[in-house]
């Protein structure tokens, strides 16, 4: 995302029982009793898997991260996904991410975990594996356990923690029958307890509020991973991590990885450079390595490969997608031969002054030539390895106030929505699979997933244009002059001068009524202008008729009929049922805002169609685009929007991490509203019910079909829609292995590693090329990686492990992503 930072809050929240009959939950779509809801992921990791044997001992890896992160304790508030990856490579956890967004025993630290008691108390025993140590040759034991949970309990304010969740619910931590085994004793019941301990902090920076608010910020002198941190360095905004010589599993191929801090839009310049290995990139970005990645050009075809690299960087008339904002035309792009030939005559000719401007600009066009020439050099080293991130756009309706605090409207813009021609506008040209999201809580191949947009029911302009109107909204009603637009967009213009309105509106040629045709209220000078316009004089009528909807109407000037304008100021009547709304002389408009930051451009694309798509049952919007610095505290978080864009990674644990998004804001002590993480402002009683029991069902396929219901009736609320999986872009060196796009996979970071000489390993997916479809081979077969775990290792755990394990890279318990 382009937004890390704050975390969570503790949220105060109202406990309610469920009411019967609250809501008639209809089957899930798409499955019977004998299926899986959940079903597979959709697209798995593009890693460049290759064995171990064939990667070389050594080298160095520079990898492109948003930020030197402000913190290395992800337990503080400005923790960001830096923070995260740091803590994958040099720090314990019990459990991580398998490829289909379940958590998965991690053996190099546990050799099993399971519920050992229930009654009266549940109780989980860890058996630790023995090998286990931390970097100062101290065992990993019950100590750690213990003084992470005093830490996090939530109990002694004098720690700065941003989140509690699991550990304010454990009872005690206590040494098993020996060193290697840890019991912990749960005062409630918690079904996520996977969650738990991941990462695990040694008790040098848990055991003294002092080493965790202070000693972890900058340094972990003690670690426990196949890395250690050995720099953080804020002026060269590098991290520096090296290999851990206490490390007892499998030893780190790399002897180092340089997490480097380059903005998005520098990334390919860094490539080209020659200063980065891997990066997650853009759209552009990916198209510009692609092009790069074909044959290489000789000097003699350096004008040709210029034009064709313009085309990529979104320039002339081949290049650029729908995705890819305005194309600006570069050096050479698209030129004809006469435009060749009309060059060396004017470079050639009589003219003086006009041949020394030509042969200028051929100069300047052969430079820019030879340096994207040279660009395709450096790039055709790289290639793309793309799959689908973990996490999901949504968009966000705010339904505090204004017209969205109608159900029935936030329900009327849902069902105006195209999903799944949205998601096919943002993956179908990246070779993605191109399929709407069917839950908020899990995405498609975990174990809570299954499509609950059933209960808000499918695109139907006629039924939201049904709701519109039994919420009062009426088609081509008239708008009074001097009532503003409802929602926050007429928020917004009361503090606007009324005057200045006027004249911008009538310039634009919307009108004082939002656009609503009152008839008689022509200018005069249109009606003269087109005075006589209704005849037939033979011509094509290319001035006579409005195209719309593919009918052709014929347009009659004032007095060229008897009885054709009633008289100034009746409402026209509405004869297309796309007519804007009004309601109590206020124009149904919503506020939509984005982001407009580099890498915006997508959602920029997302809005233009939401914006048509609502248009056609009377909802206007306006656009407001802000800075990414001010667009999640002073928008989102701050409730100043009706529409929004922005993302929530996926969770492996919805019932703990799900919870502050969806829960009901209540009151606070000060009168405010306590939304927590709501920023939809939108939830039910009914849905916190759910999520409480959810969270106290260790039964596995009970606790899915609880989360399953309380999705359907997040749905049934419309606060927000989820839209598509976002897409994972990485530009990657051809002979890096085992690194890319990882998808729902926490990576394995011992395991990555430059190809020896002559070893051959699996690239990345071609540009442009659809992955290989799902079912098509085991899941080891698509994902290799998971193959690292043995069978005998799997029986060792004979817990099921269908509850996932929340994403490492972005926990749900930080800021949203804006998608910029």
């Amino acid at each position: 995302m382009s937004h890390d930072g704050v975390g969570p809050r503790a949220v105060t929240r109202s406990v309610a029982l469920l009411t019967a009959g609250a809501l008639a939950l209809p089957a899930l779509a798409g499955c019977s009793s004998d299926d899986d809801p959940a079903g597979r992921p959709l697209a798995g990791g593009d890693i460049a898997h290759a064995d171990r044997a064939r990667i070389a001992d050594g080298g160095t890896l520079r990898w492109a991260v948003d930020s030197v992160p402000e913190t290395l304790n992800v337990f503080q508030a400005d923790a960001d996904a830096t923070t995260t990856r740091i803590a994958q490579a040099v720090l314990p956890s019990m459990y991580r991410m398998d490829g289909r967004g379940r958590p998965a025993r991690n053996p190099d630290y546990l050799e099993s975990a399971e519920v050992v008691e229930t009654e009266p108390r549940q109780v989980v025993l860890y058996k630790l594996n023995q090998q286990a140590v931390w970097s100062d040759g101290r065992e990993i034991g019950a100590a750690d356990f213990a003084a992470q949970w005093r830490a996090l309990s939530g109990k002694d304010s004098a720690y700065w923690t941003a989140r509690n969740a699991g550990y304010d619910r454990i009872e005690k931590i206590q040494r098993g029958k020996s060193d290697l085994e840890v019991k912990v004793t749960f005062s409630r019941p918690y079904a996520d307890w996977r969650s738990l301990f991941a990462p695990l902090y040694p008790k040098d920076v848990m055991g003294a509020p002092d080493s965790f608010n202070d000693g972890a910020r900058t340094k972990l002198k003690v670690t426990a991973g196949p890395f250690e941190v050995k720099k953080v360095d804020r002026k060269t905004d590098e991290v520096t991590l090296t290999r851990n010589a206490r490390w007892w599993g499998e030893p780190a191929r790399l002897s180092t990885i340089v997490l480097r801090e380059v903005p998005r839009d520098e990334r390919i310049a860094a490539l080209t450079d020659g200063t980065l290995d891997l990066a997650e990139i853009d759209a552009p970005a990916a198209r510009r390595i692609s092009v790069a990645a074909g044959p290489q050009d000789t000097d003699a075809d350096a004008s040709k490969s210029a034009s064709e690299s313009a085309s990529a960087r979104g320039g002339g008339v081949a290049g650029g997608t729908s995705l890819m904002g305005p194309r600006a035309a570069g050096f050479g792009a698209g030129r004809s031969a006469a435009g060749a030939l009309r060059s060396w005559a004017l470079a050639n000719g009589s003219d003086e002054e006009a041949a020394d401007e030509e042969t200028s600009a051929r100069a300047e066009q052969r430079e820019a030539a030879a340096e994207l020439a040279r660009e395709e050099r450096a790039l055709s080293g790289f290639e793309v390895r793309k799959s689908l991130e973990p996490a999901y756009t949504q968009l966000a309706l705010n339904g505090a106030e204004g017209p969205l605090a109608d159900d029935r409207v936030r329900r009327a813009v849902a069902r105006a929505l195209d999903r799944r021609d949205l998601a096919e506008a943002v993956l179908k040209p990246l070779g993605l699979p191109a399929e709407p999201v069917g839950s908020h809580l899990a995405l498609s191949g975990q174990a809570a997933y299954a499509d609950g947009s059933g209960a808000l029911g499918d695109q139907n302009a006629k039924e939201a244009r049904a709701l519109l109107a039994d919420a009062g909204w009426v088609p081509g009603g008239p708008v009074k002059k001097d009532e503003q637009a409802a929602g926050a967009a007429g928020r917004k213009a009361e503090s606007s001068d009324e005057a200045s309105d006027k004249d911008k509106d009538k310039d634009s040629g919307n009108g004082d009524d939002d656009g609503t045709y009152i008839v008689g209220e022509d200018e005069e000078g249109d009606a003269e202008d087109h005075e006589g316009d209704g005849g037939d004089d033979g011509n094509n009528g290319d001035d006579d008729h409005l195209a719309q909807d593919g009918t052709q109407h014929t347009r009659l000037s004032r007095g060229g009929a008897p009885g054709a304008y009633a008289p100034v100021g009746t409402a026209a009547p509405v004869q297309a049922e796309d007519a804007p709304l009004a309601k109590d002389g206020k124009a149904l408009t919503l506020d939509f805002v984005l982001p407009s930051g580099p890498g915006s451009e997508v959602l920029g694309t997302v809005a233009d169609r939401i914006t048509k798509m609502l248009e056609r049952v009377g909802i206007r919007t306006e656009i407001t685009e802000v800075d990414d610095e001010s667009y999640f505290t002073d928008h989102i978080a701050s409730g100043e929007y009706d529409l929004a864009l922005y993302s929530w990674p996926a969770t492996a644990y919805p019932a703990t991490d799900a919870r502050p998004v969806y829960a009901k804001p209540v009151p606070a002590a000060d009168g405010s509203l306590n939304v927590g993480q709501n920023y939809t402002r939108v939830g039910t009683d009914q849905v916190d019910q759910l999520f409480d029991q959810a969270l106290a069902t260790l039964d596995d396929a009970k606790r899915a079909e609880l989360l399953r219901k309380a999705d359907a009736r997040i749905w049934a609320a419309a606060g927000s829609i989820p839209l598509y999986q976002r897409p994972q872009l990485t530009a990657a060196r051809k002979d890096l292995a085992n690194t890319g796009a990882f998808g729902f996979r926490t990576p394995v970071y011992e395991d990555m590693g430059y190809l020896k000489k002559g070893a051959q390993g699996q690239t990345g997916t071609p540009w442009g090329e659809a992955p290989e479809p799902f079912g098509s081979g085991s899941a080891s077969e698509r994902d290799p990686e998971s193959e690292r775990e043995s069978e005998s290792e799997r029986e060792s755990d004979p817990e099921p492990e269908s509850d996932p394990e929340p994403e490492t890279d972005s926990n749900p318990e930080s800021e949203p992503e804006s998608d910029s």
